[in-house]
């Protein structure tokens, strides 16, 4: 089994936990980092010992043996430029979500993926969370018989909010519900979405920002098989530990129910100095010495052995494009107050990509 090379572009919050995943696991050779703020740039490459620190990822493709990149820039607009020349130099690349900010984009890239022949994946770490791997197996399996309807709902504090939207305009439902469509479509696959109504509420993020954000987003889409389901997202919860994310979910069948509480509330720590803290609440998963808490660790491993084994991803391009048209269609169906069918107009038939 070879070892491989692996480029991290953006070595913030998220490319920070890449790069040390990538740096302890034995499967991976040389590792590169590309960050653009200096302090952070020398801080990984000095945690990971880098092979090479730069701060524009063209020097990527300087490097001959490079196998492939994880991609975890912002703002979100980078994603698509960034990944459609490292897939064209031939690198497997690990994208966070969205894909793109527009389908055509996203199209572009799948059909590059398949002509060159390399791994492309979207970071919907969620999949990687075993409360979550275990409700899918539990419809896999039958247990809970024909689904009938679900409910997520994930919320996340203000101050994350207020990050999240100071570097992009794009809505809950692209940058939160985006991991809960993903999950709930996964779960019911193959059935397929074909009705998308949405709503938005305003309140603290329009009153302390000035910007048209909503604070929460209300998603119901209809399925092909007849099944509904309702997501609601938002990042507007008071001020509390930093980073904390609270995700409640309901799956209904013929034969039974599964309820899911993912709201971190297992870990508590007290403390007369800083009061109560949530320590593993954080979506990504921070490190706790030897372990991480979250499903980002789990989801670059198998990154990394889906390269050095040749296995197929989890997570396809095509899943993160059809979550993408989705969650377009739930804000046309917001500011349009009322349903939107699937698929959009502006989309074309995957296999229409694939033959182009």
């Amino acid at each position: 089994m070879r070892a491989i090379n692996v480029g991290i572009i953006g070595a913030g919050w998220c490319g920070g936990i890449r790069a040390e995943t990538c740096a302890i696991n034995p499967s991976v050779n040389d590792l590169h980092i590309v960050e653009t703020k200096p302090e952070r740039l020398a801080e990984v490459a000095k945690l990971t010992n880098a092979k090479t620190a730069v701060s524009d990822y063209r020097k990527l493709f300087e490097i001959k043996d490079l196998d492939a990149v994880m991609i975890s820039a912002t703002p979100e607009a980078l994603h698509y430029p960034m990944a459609r020349e490292c897939l064209e130099a031939g690198l497997h690349v690990f994208l966070e979500k969205p894909i793109a900010v527009e389908i055509h984009e996203a199209d572009d890239l799948i059909e590059i993926a398949r002509r060159k022949n390399v791994k492309f994946t979207i970071g919907y770490s969620q999949r990687f969370n075993p409360k979550y791997a275990y409700v899918k197996k539990c419809i896999d399996n039958g247990a809970i018989g024909k689904p009938v309807s679900a409910l997520v709902s994930r919320h996340i504090q203000r101050s994350l909010g207020a990050k999240i939207t100071g570097r992009s305009k794009l809505s809950p439902a692209a940058m939160e519900a985006t991991h809960d469509l993903d999950f709930i479509l996964w779960c019911l696959a193959p059935a397929k979405p074909v009705r998308v109504y949405s709503q938005v509420n305003y309140g603290v993020m329009r009153a302390n920002s000035g910007a048209d954000v909503p604070d929460t987003q209300l998603i119901t889409v209809t399925m092909d098989s007849g099944m509904s389901f309702v997501i609601s997202a938002g990042w507007s919860l008071p001020p509390g530990y930093p980073n904390a994310c609270s995700t409640w979910i309901e799956m209904i069948g013929t034969d039974g129910a599964l309820i899911c509480d993912d709201t971190h509330r297992d870990v508590i720590l007290n403390t007369m100095k800083n009061g109560m803290q949530l320590p593993m609440s954080s979506m990504p998963g921070e490190r706790v010495d030897h372990a991480f808490a979250g499903p980002m660790h789990a989801e670059t491993v198998h990154f990394i052995e889906a390269i050095v084994c040749d296995r197929p991803v989890l997570v396809t391009a095509e899943q993160a494009r059809q979550v993408m048209e989705v969650y377009i269609a739930a804000d046309i169906s917001a500011e349009r107050n009322e349903p939107v069918s699937l698929p959009l107009p502006e989309s074309r038939p995957l296999a229409a990509v694939a033959a182009r």
